[in-house]
């Protein structure tokens, strides 16, 4: 799994603020042939690409309505598949028309022209992987993940036919993806040794090269200008990695140096 983030702060479900004890997880997709994550994620943030047609949805209203997700699968700019969250997981989003956005977790599979294999291979492996990660961090199980079209048969979501129009296409069926599921969260030294390395290896590629994102550009340059955030001496920044606190200590020894004190 490859998770990234980039909360979509001016949509007013966000900006609504209300919060959630996360029951369940509902898989959506878009409905739109459009695979790329930057149709719905923005602000570009060197991976995504920028979305030209502002028709995103970090908007107060995407398209007049109230929607939002917490996080989207799909394609960066360079065709490889990731995921964006786009809410806090607890954070009660507009998913789901129905009473399950007061109980779910809700995200969403960028759809393509729904025949291309191997895409739906690796977004479908995705989604497996960010719903045993969820599973894990909230205590559920497979037993508590559907899809909006199971949503609906049992009331708790508006009428759509997500993803139950394109799974079967490729031979797999929500009783699949709740095996799959389940079969990450007891792998225990497999597929969940895989999640865990991803991680970490998210870990790593967060903290190279000098790729801030496009909202701290002017910040973070400023912070390199006077010295007071230091690369490592070969151009790794970490940017977007957590801080420790000694490097927290370093960049505030930094700053009152900068302050002639």
């Amino acid at each position: 799994m490859r998770l990234y983030q980039c909360y979509a702060t001016r949509n007013a479900c966000y900006q609504a603020g209300q919060t959630i004890v996360p029951r369940g997880i509902m898989v959506h997709s878009t409905g739109a042939n459009n695979p790329y994550l930057r149709r719905y994620v923005q602000p570009d943030d060197g991976r995504l690409g920028e979305n030209t047609n502002g028709n995103h949805f970090n908007v107060p209203l995407p398209g007049g309505r109230q929607v939002c997700v917490h996080a989207f699968i799909g394609r960066l700019a360079d065709g490889t598949i990731a995921t964006y969250q786009t809410l806090p997981w607890t954070m009660r989003g507009w998913h789901a028309g129905g009473s399950a956005n007061n109980t779910h977790i809700g995200f969403e599979i960028c759809e393509d022209g729904l025949t291309d294999a191997a895409y739906f291979a690796g977004v479908y492996r995705e989604a497996v992987e960010l719903t045993a990660y969820l599973c894990t961090q909230f205590g559920l199980t497979e037993q508590d993940v559907l899809c909006h079209s199971e949503g609906y048969r049992r009331g708790i979501a508006s009428n759509h036919a997500d993803v139950m129009h394109w799974f079967p296409r490729h031979g797999k069926s929500m009783d699949h993806f709740r095996a799959d599921v389940k079969a990450v969260l007891l792998g225990g030294t497999g597929e969940k040794e895989e999640l865990e390395m991803t991680k970490e290896e998210l870990l790593s590629v967060a903290g190279t090269g000098d790729q801030p994102s496009a909202w701290a550009r002017e910040a973070t340059a400023w912070a390199k200008e006077n010295e007071i955030i230091n690369g490592d001496g070969e151009g790794n920044y970490g940017w977007q990695q957590p801080i420790t606190r000694e490097a927290l200590a370093t960049v505030l020894y930094n700053f009152q140096n900068y302050l002639g004190k």
